[in-house]
Formats: C-alpha cells, structure tokens, sequence
C-alpha cells in the first residue's frame, strides 16, 4: 500500500482526528448519498467492507446487514469495534489473505476510498478477491478520488495532497477492475463535498443472478 503517513497526513491516521476531518469537509452528506444512490443495500444482505477504516459507513446500512469490516490499521478497527461492536464482524488482516470458503459469498463487496491508495498490481489482486467474494448478481462497490480533464484547480490540488499516491485518472480505476466483472458503471461526481473535490464511483457487477 502506497501512503504518505508523515506530517500533517500522520495525524490523519489517528481514528479521532480522521473521522473529525471527515465530518468537517461533508462526509456525513458524502455517505448518505453514496449508500442510497449506488450501494442501495437492503436488510439481510451480506456486505464485505475492504479498507473499513473506522467503519463510519455503518451509520448508513440498514441495521438488519451482515457486515464484515477488513483494515490493516489496528487502531482503525479497534475504534469501529469500540463504537459498533456487535453491528459488524471484525477483522485486521489483509482481505487477500482471507479464506473464502471460511465466509461464504457475498451480495456487496465495498472498497471505499481505498484503490488510490494501492499500486496497479495490488488493484487486480483487490479486484479478483472481491469477485472471489461476491455471489452471482453481487455488485462491488467504490470511490476514489480522481483527476479528470477540466477540473477545478483547487480540487486538483486537494487531491495532489491525499496521502493516497496512486490517484488515478477515473477511466484508469475503470480499466483495471473491468477484467473481473461483468459489467463496470463509472460516475465522476463533483457535488459530494462541501469542498471542491472529485470522485470516481463505480459499481461494478459478477455476472447474472443464478
């Protein structure tokens, strides 16, 4: 994983301080939205979190979801189990070491935030696991941010300064998660900050409900 963790973006790694800038920049609009508009849960599904962070998205699912949360960071997963405890099950370990038939399949598979934080090579890995993962019909779901042509020169600063240092153009997220799924929807949004910023979101689908 590819991340500047010095200076001003080390105290982004401390849970407090990250959901803190979160809120402050408009997140608590930025995932109402993305839930309702692109991962459209329901009660009873089975949802695999990949990168959960501090697992703020769980404010947004239903309650009746089976949600598994995956981090590297203990600190991360330590203050979403802190705050959400029984709501999820946790886990800090790298999702590609994860054993599939240990957990079953999936409806959802989320990647939220996390692709511009990995090098190409470890976006197919991320891709195919969560393939692996998903049942016939499951949808993958992300957003990064992204640079794209015509951008607002503040949000293209902002984002040069994200920890993450594998921003991409958004085609170039689309392209390398494509190989894995059936079909592939990409949406720039420009409109779910309070700040000048700009998200790729894709859904990505496995194949037909079986």
């Amino acid at each position: 994983m590819s991340q500047i963790t010095s200076g001003i973006r080390k105290i982004l790694s401390w849970p407090i301080v990250y959901d803190g800038f979160q809120a402050l920049v408009g997140a608590v609009k930025f995932r109402h939205l993305y839930v309702a508009a692109y991962v459209q849960p329901s009660d009873g599904v089975r949802i695999l979190d990949i990168g959960c962070g501090t697992a703020e998205i769980l404010e947004y699912l239903p309650t009746g979801v089976e949600y598994h949360g995956y981090d590297l960071s203990e600190d991360y997963i330590q203050a979403a189990k802190s705050r959400y405890n029984e709501r999820g099950h946790w886990h800090c370990a790298c999702v590609l070491d994860m054993q599939l038939e240990e957990f079953g399949v999936f409806d959802i598979v989320m990647a939220n935030g996390v692709l511009h934080h990995l090098g190409d090579k470890e976006v197919r890995e991320l891709a195919e696991v969560a393939s692996k993962a998903l049942k016939r019909g499951g949808q993958f779901c992300s957003y990064d941010c992204c640079f794209v042509e015509g951008q607002n020169p503040l949000a293209r600063y902002l984002i040069s300064m994200d920890r993450g240092r594998n921003v991409r153009e958004a085609e170039d997220y689309k392209s390398l998660i494509a190989p894995f799924f059936t079909a592939v929807d990409l949406d720039i949004r420009c409109d779910m900050l309070r700040i000048p910023y700009t998200h790729a979101i894709m859904v990505a689908t496995k194949g037909d409900p079986a």
